[in-house]
């Protein structure tokens, strides 16, 4: 174990101090109102000696039962005032360094969500989505647990011992360093068992993440797991993590049990000292009985506040390494970002690959080898070719969500990384394979490819689409709500709901990456002659394994292991023989 790690998780929370000064006169306003809150909590010690002496001394002088009734009433009302008083300030205290912990709750969350909305792809191909919302949901809770409790507990602490500590020593220097001896002892207790603390929270932080992954793709693939019989196998790989984990955090409870049971040894040691050497005092007519009683209220003023060191310490250490997590990924600067001198014209739709190849970073895969290609604008062009031959990945480099590895892709005659990348998106539609919806209305999913789209424009989108019949049918027209990932929808379906998405966009260029695979041969004639003149000034990149022969194309690649195999139109690839003529032979009979 390296020597000085209880001090990592100090240094870990450092990237959240902005926070703090964000939030700087709530914070300072909190600290106050603790001081106060303290202060109001001391101040009775004094005044339960004052009633004990004058007590004391009524009694000794035999004075009438009245006054010492008067004394003990007037001391009670003084009390009672002094508790509301504290009560109050309690209060303000919680709504001011609690409330700004939920504040700093609140930022941190969408600094992550926004940080992760600018990551690229790369990213989110190396990491699990369980991971992610582990960070964002239980990491930033652990931090807020420093930034609120922590905080305020702590301070609290040092006030109270400050207060209690400077009335403690203008009583009985001796007394009070005879009381305070075990402080140093517990002060080294909590050295050593903070380290081990901080160890075991990032061994289960790592080990949620991993419970949090592995519910999150069974939820999600519950139907393969049902149709291929796995619930058993699932549900057991699932419990031994479990099992881990507790295993894990029992062991850390453990660990943090330690500490209030030594608090509360401490804590008798020091009241034992008081009565003991705060008698042998009052004997000898160094201190009163009052002052003995005031030491008593003091220490056990103190319990709690020392107690909860233990507390402070352990949620500090949790949320020390929390932190780390989450600085892991907001420290993670994207690859692919807008230039300083980013441009952000309106595209015609002219597209050229110059000797583009590209090799996916994290298999060593090379997708695109040597490809050249010119577009011109408003160009149709049909991307044929087997599964991994490079096609998807043409998409992929047109919205920029990787960068060439070698060669350059120029829009407009202009190279892609000059473009200002949310402009640049913006002014490309896509239509992916995989059909991804969200949890919503049909109509909020159509929508969501262009924001500001009018109702007529989402049904006409709808129904080139060749889906406005489909939506008739359902309980609640655009108003039905499909579930999460449209779980509602047959797979033609969701991919005719996200053609409609793109097409609602009505972009300069055109992404169809093989977006009508599952949707009959009727309906693709169907909406193929609906896309026909809606297409006629765009740009439009048809990826796909099968030829339409009801579309005219400018350009026809047949792919092959990321190079073209063959290029030409219709005519010119069929009086070749190649691949294309085989593969329109079999395809037409």
């Amino acid at each position: 174990m390296k020597e000085g790690l209880s001090l990592q998780p100090m240094k870990d929370l450092r990237s959240i101090n902005k926070y703090f000064i964000k939030y700087k006169w709530r914070l300072l306003l909190g600290l106050l109102f603790v001081a106060v809150s303290s202060k109001f909590a001391v101040m009775p010690g004094n005044i339960i000696r004052d009633i004990l002496d004058e007590v004391a001394r009524l009694v000794q002088s035999n004075s009438d039962r009245s006054l010492i009734t008067t004394a003990v009433i007037k001391g009670g009302l003084l009390l009672l005032g002094l508790a509301l008083l504290r009560g109050f300030f309690m209060f303000m205290m919680r709504q001011t360094i609690i409330v700004m912990s939920r504040h700093i709750e609140y930022d941190q969350k969408n600094e992550i969500y926004n940080h992760y909305q600018i990551l690229n792809t790369r990213f989110f191909k190396a990491h699990f989505t369980g991971d992610l919302m582990s960070r964002i949901s239980e990491d930033v809770s652990r931090v807020r647990m420093y930034t609120g409790p922590s905080v305020m507990y702590f301070t609290s602490v040092v006030f109270l011992v400050i207060f209690c500590v400077a009335d403690m020593l203008r009583v009985n220097v001796m007394l009070t360093l005879c009381v305070l001896a075990p402080l140093p002892l517990l002060a080294f207790s909590i050295y050593y068992v903070n380290k081990i603390i901080f160890q075991k929270s990032t061994k289960i932080s790592a080990q949620l993440s991993g419970l949090t992954t592995t519910a999150q793709e069974s939820y999600s693939g519950i139907r393969v797991i049902k149709s291929f019989v796995q619930e058993q196998n699932i549900l057991g790989f699932f419990s031994a993590n479990s099992e881990l984990y507790r295993q894990s955090a029992i062991n850390l409870s453990l660990t943090e049990a330690i500490y209030f049971p030594s608090m509360n040894f401490f804590i008798g040691l020091s009241m034992i000292c008081t009565v003991l050497i705060g008698g042998y005092f009052k004997i000898h007519g160094s201190i009163s009985m009052g002052n003995i009683a005031q030491f008593v209220i003091y220490i056990n003023l103190l319990m709690f506040p020392i107690s909860s060191i233990g507390m402070v310490a352990s949620m500090t250490q949790r949320a020390g390494a929390s932190q780390k997590r989450i600085d892991e990924f907001l420290n993670t600067v994207p690859d692919i970002v807008s230039p300083p001198d980013a441009v952000s014209p309106d595209l015609a739709g002219e597209v050229s690959f110059n000797d583009v190849s590209f090799t996916y970073p994290l298999t060593g895969i090379t997708a695109l080898n040597h490809f050249t290609l010119h577009v011109k604008a408003g160009q149709k062009v049909a991307i044929i070719g087997k599964t991994g031959s490079g096609k998807s990945t043409l998409a992929h480099m047109l919205l920029r969500m990787y960068d060439t590895t070698s060669g350059s892709l120029m829009l407009d005659g202009c190279p892609i990384t000059k473009f200002d990348l949310h402009h640049l998106r913006s002014q490309v539609a896509y239509a992916p394979q995989e059909a991804y919806l969200f949890s919503d209305t049909i109509y909020n999913n159509i929508k969501f490819g262009k924001d500001n789209a009018t109702d007529a424009e989402i049904r006409e989108a709808a129904r080139m689409a060749d889906l406005d019949k489909d939506i008739a049918a359902m309980p609640e027209n655009y108003n039905t709500m499909i579930g999460e990932r449209g779980v509602m929808l047959s797979g033609g379906q969701k991919q005719r709901m996200v053609l409609a998405r793109a097409i609602l966009k009505n972009s300069k260029i055109l992404l169809l990456d093989e977006c009508l695979s599952a949707v009959d041969t009727q309906t693709e004639k169907t909406i193929l002659a609906n896309l026909q003149q809606f297409l006629k000034d765009k740009t439009t990149f048809v990826i796909t394994h099968r030829i339409f022969t009801s579309w005219t194309f400018d350009q026809i690649i047949i792919l092959d292991n990321g190079a073209i195999a063959e290029q030409g139109t219709h005519e010119e690839l069929m009086a070749l023989n190649g691949r294309y003529a085989r593969l329109y032979a079999h395809q037409t009979g």
